[in-house]
């Protein structure tokens, strides 16, 4: 029976080739990508990833990809036109990281909204409008206050020596 299948198949792939239909195939005559390295278990999602141009991000647990978008989060407003879209950007990130906070998964890694007012006040560095310096009309010297001794400051007082 096996020896009737396979004369079946084989028949097929010659009618096939006779026809032309394995002519011009993409990746003829090119070497199999991933030959001779080790085996990957996950060598069909690293290769979905690829082939779909996707961050591989989307593989991080909640809590660690929630840190991701948090030091994301000053090149994100980076562009932004205006301060309440600023605020509605962060307060999305900070409702998502405050439903994970609600019911965590993944590993325990420390999550904490993000200060929306630390976020303006960067962005409103950034986007401040250049000032314009004036000349130094009089040159000031800064004197530095004296150093204080820090000799001995570990010794208990009944054991420090009197100079």
């Amino acid at each position: 029976m096996t020896e009737a299948w396979e004369a079946a198949v084989e028949a097929q792939i010659r009618g096939a080739v006779q026809r032309g239909e394995f002519d011009d195939l993409p990746g003829m005559g090119k070497p199999i990508p991933g030959r001779g390295t080790p085996y990957d278990e996950s060598w069909w999602i690293k290769s979905f990833l690829e082939r779909e141009a996707l961050p591989s991000d989307l593989l991080l647990p909640t809590p660690l990809h929630l840190r991701r978008r948090i030091e994301q989060i000053p090149d994100e407003v980076r562009d932004l036109p205006t301060e309440q879209s600023v605020r509605d950007v962060v307060g999305q990130l900070n409702a998502q990281i405050v439903a994970w906070l609600r019911n965590p998964d993944g590993p325990r890694v420390v999550v904490r909204p993000v200060n929306v007012d630390e976020v303006l006040r960067r962005w409103r560095a950034e986007h401040a409008p250049p000032s314009v310096s004036t000349p130094p009309t009089q040159r000031v010297t800064v004197v530095a206050p004296p150093r204080r001794s820090r000799r001995n400051w570990w010794l208990l007082p009944w054991r420090r020596r009197s100079r």
